[in-house]
């Protein structure tokens, strides 16, 4: 039976399930992710717990079908200042365990990296986790991982040719 309130069947509205599920995983133990939220102490603002005010702040806000409601701090309350509107990628970004890696002074997500140098999200994380490459390498295409002239694995400008043993040129053999 859809909830009501005055007169209006409000648990149709699209952006309700985001209330709803909000409100659970705070203040239902029994909800599968209560440890996650309500478990380790997160709270929904007291005018949020009238519904018809955080219909009024999503529509203020910009809600539209397909946006979630994503905490900015993802250690903060539910609250309007700590509150927005966002992508499924956008919330992705933002989860505790998000690893966020600097380049050349700029900070992104190693998702935002993946994505702006053309390489799956997996690639991206097997470099960093399992091989343990940094810095500007992370970003190099496939055919640029390979370690060529110029860098090494961990990204240094070092160049090869400064650890290979010297090669004297044919023409100077005889006079050595």
């Amino acid at each position: 039976m859809p909830w009501k309130v005055k007169g209006r069947s409000i648990s149709y509205e699209p952006w309700y399930g985001s209330y709803a599920s909000m409100m659970q995983r705070c203040y239902n133990q029994k909800a599968a992710n209560y440890y996650l939220y309500g478990g380790r102490g997160i709270k929904v603002c007291d005018e949020w717990h009238n519904v018809e005010t955080f219909e009024k702040w999503a529509v203020e806000n910009g809600y539209e079908k397909g946006l979630t409601l994503d905490r900015i701090d993802p250690n903060g309350d539910y609250t309007p200042e700590n509150c927005r509107w966002a992508t499924s990628k956008q919330q992705a970004n933002n989860r505790r365990n998000t690893v966020y890696v600097t380049i050349d002074g700029v900070t992104k997500s190693l998702s935002e990296w993946a994505d702006f140098a053309g390489i799956s999200r997996s690639t991206m994380s097997d470099r960093y986790f399992c091989k343990g490459i940094r810095g500007v390498m992370l970003l190099h295409r496939t055919e640029d991982t390979k370690f060529k002239r110029g860098y090494n694995r961990y990204g240094d400008s070092r160049h090869y040719d400064d650890y290979a043993p010297t090669v004297i040129p044919a023409s100077e053999e005889g006079q050595a």
